[in-house]
């Protein structure tokens, strides 16, 4: 389980209530669009669904490189402590 982070918390509400916007956005750009016909309110509707869908993309990418920063700082810190056992170990061999 990943620890607290605010700015992870922070994402993941981002993310929800995105798609929260993209199901109720959806539905009010076709309501809003009907008395044009029914093939212009699903064209806009996609449009919408197209550009929303896009944003939220950018969230989970977001969210992807924190998760991958994240596992390289631990990766960085479990190669250094093995350097310095190493490190530790050779020295006395080398006098």
């Amino acid at each position: 389980m990943k620890p607290y982070n605010a700015r992870n918390s922070l994402l993941s509400f981002l993310i929800g209530a995105s798609w929260g916007f993209v199901i109720v956005g959806t539905w009010v750009t076709f309501q809003s669009f009907i008395f044009l016909g029914i093939v212009t309110a699903l064209l806009f509707s996609f449009l919408f669904l197209f550009i929303a869908l896009f944003l939220i993309v950018i969230l989970e990418n977001l969210s992807m490189a924190r998760d991958r920063h994240d596992e390289l700082l631990k990766q960085s810190t479990i190669l250094t402590e093995i350097r310095d056992a190493l490190n530790s170990n050779s020295s006395p061999a080398r006098e």
